[in-house]
This record gives structure tokens, C-alpha cells and sequence, in this order.
């Protein structure tokens, strides 16, 4: 009977968080294949450490698909990468070609800056909840943060990216 439960917690939590957690794989790699695939392959790996993972299933599939995006993007830096269009990314008031920019400055990131900034920005996760997931200290979380908006807002000039990711997040 455990088991099943298990099972029917699981299932819940696949139905329930696969969309959100699809748009997250998709800022991390960049490409909403590959997307899918990391997404699905964290899942495995969820399955096979549920009962251990049950207590906050989110924080470790966020963890291993930023692992796996680290990690693919290690395997695959040489070879350019066209960016599909990533779903339901709110970006307010933007037009289509700022959100189209704000996406390849994502992409332009290096993977430990742009993990950081999906997982502080889009999943609204805290200071010390991203340094548990990325396994660092809060001051580099910070620090990364910093360098990350930095870069964005020199690389592209969206009014709403101003208010919407100002220094004051950051901390």
C-alpha cells in the first residue's frame, strides 16, 4: 500500500510540475528538445530516489537539471545552438524583439551565471535556497548574480528588465 502511494505522489507531481519545470529546462539549455530531454531524464532520476527526494521533490529536480544542463553544455561548447522559442516566458510589456534579445543574452551567459539567474529570477527561488541547489556559498550566488545582470543589461536595453531585474534583487 506504501508503494502505491508513492506511485499515485509521484504521478501527482509529474502532472503538476512538468509545464514549469519544462519552461525552466528550456531557459537552462537554451532549446526546447533538449529541453524536453533534460526534463525527462531528471524525472528518471527522481523516480529512482523518490522516497528520498519525496521531502521536496522541486529543490531536486532544479538541482539535477541544472547538473545536467552544466554538464551538456561541457559536451557541446563548441557546437552553436539555434534557440527555439521558449514557452510562456512573462516578460510584461516587452515586444517580441525584446524578449527575443532577452532570451539570446540568457543563452549568451555562461551556464553558472545563467542557471543562477533562472533559478533566483524565473523560479524565485531565495539567496540561500539557489546556493543549496547550486552547491556554492550565498556570497557567490551574489556575486554571480551581480556579474549575470551585469552582462544582460549591457547586452541588451529593455526598460522593463531595468525595474524588473534591478541591483536591489540581487541581495
Amino acid at each position: 500500500m506504501r508503494m502505491r502511494r508513492l506511485d499515485a505522489d509521484f504521478d501527482d507531481f509529474v502532472l503538476g510540475r512538468s509545464p514549469a519545470l519544462l519552461r525552466t529546462a528550456a531557459l537552462l539549455v537554451g532549446d526546447r528538445h533538449e529541453a524536453e530531454d533534460l526534463l525527462q531524464t531528471a524525472l528518471l532520476r527522481l523516480a529512482r530516489h523518490w522516497s528520498r527526494a519525496v521531502e521536496n521533490p522541486d529543490a531536486y529536480v532544479r538541482r539535477v537539471m541544472v547538473n545536467l544542463a552544466c554538464d551538456h553544455s561541457r559536451r557541446r561548447r563548441r557546437r552553436p545552438v539555434q534557440l527555439g522559442s521558449v514557452p510562456d516566458v512573462p516578460v510584461g510589456d516587452a515586444s517580441n524583439d525584446d524578449h527575443d534579445d532577452l532570451v539570446q543574452a540568457l543563452r549568451d551567459l555562461p551556464e553558472r551565471q545563467r542557471a543562477t539567474v533562472v533559478l533566483r529570477f524565473w523560479e524565485d527561488l531565495s539567496v540561500a535556497e539557489t546556493a543549496a541547489i547550486l552547491g556554492c556559498t550565498e556570497g557567490t550566488v551574489k556575486s554571480t548574480t551581480s556579474k549575470a545582470l551585469a552582462h544582460l543589461r549591457a547586452a541588451i536595453q529593455i526598460p522593463q528588465l531595468a525595474t524588473a531585474i534591478g541591483a536591489d534583487d540581487v541581495h
